[in-house]
């Protein structure tokens, strides 16, 4: 059987005599904000770059000579497991842009892995404009990018508990 809390605050304050149960065991998923401007994530290399792109290839010409020693002096994101909502905002990037979560070693051409792997996409993310992707996270290794302004391949690692 599953424990309830009998919540009246706000319907009491109104004047309104009702009862709402909201289970115990609910928890909110935790939000992870990431930000995007030309060629990357501001929060895992902690510092804005402010690299002009006007397309896809400006950032595959930058990321091609930086982003190797970026990622390398990137955070390295270190997670609990649980629910995750990873809400990415496309700061002032002038094209669409997306976001793709998934295993470190995912691979989208094998069938298997799209069955038994982590892979969480979208996109439609015009400038100043955010999306939520929720995503239940396990032990492992994970990378996040964005494959539409190809930014280097972030890291997050979900210890055992």
């Amino acid at each position: 059987m599953q424990a309830f809390r009998l919540d009246r605050g706000l319907w009491a304050a109104a004047g309104i005599a009702c009862a709402v149960s909201v289970p115990l065991t609910a928890q909110a998923a935790e939000v992870i904000e990431l930000t995007q401007t030309g060629c990357q994530f501001l929060e895992p290399e902690g510092t804005d770059h402010k690299y002009k792109t006007g397309q896809k290839s400006d950032c595959e010409k930058i990321n091609k000579k930086t982003g190797a020693e970026r990622v390398a002096n990137a955070q390295v994101m270190e997670l609990k497991p649980g629910e995750y909502i990873f809400r990415v905002t496309n700061k002032n990037v002038p094209y669409e842009l997306g976001f793709w979560f998934r295993d470190k070693d995912y691979d989208w051409r094998n069938p298997l892995h799209k069955l038994t792997k982590t892979s969480v996409s979208g996109g439609g993310l015009m400038i100043g404009k955010s999306s939520d992707y929720k995503i239940t996270l396990k032990p492992g290794d994970y990378l996040f990018s964005c494959p539409l302004n190809t930014t280097p391949d972030y890291r997050v690692i979900v210890p055992e508990s």
